[in-house]
């Protein structure tokens, strides 16, 4: 569900394809919120182009989710 508790920041975590074996490619996306203010709890791959986003919330306010930081590394020019 949606309320689903996410306890930390995703750190320098590759999403790869299910079932994909091996070393990560280009445009194998690697997602990362371990630092001051980084807020990414899970990440989960629907397509090369579409994945689902899950942001924990503030620390100070948690009914709220109005604002994301995290960085994307390894992203393929088309991508």
């Amino acid at each position: 569900g949606g309320d689903d508790i996410i306890a930390g920041n995703v750190s320098k975590y590759t999403v790869l394809p299910a079932g994909y074996c091996g070393q990560p490619k280009k445009g194998h996306l690697i997602f990362d919120a371990c630092f001051e203010s980084g807020n990414l709890g899970r990440v989960d791959h629907i397509t090369e182009f579409e994945y689902d986003l899950f942001i924990r919330p503030d620390t100070c306010n948690p009914r709220f989710r109005v604002w994301f930081n995290f960085t994307v590394e390894n992203v393929k020019e088309s991508q």
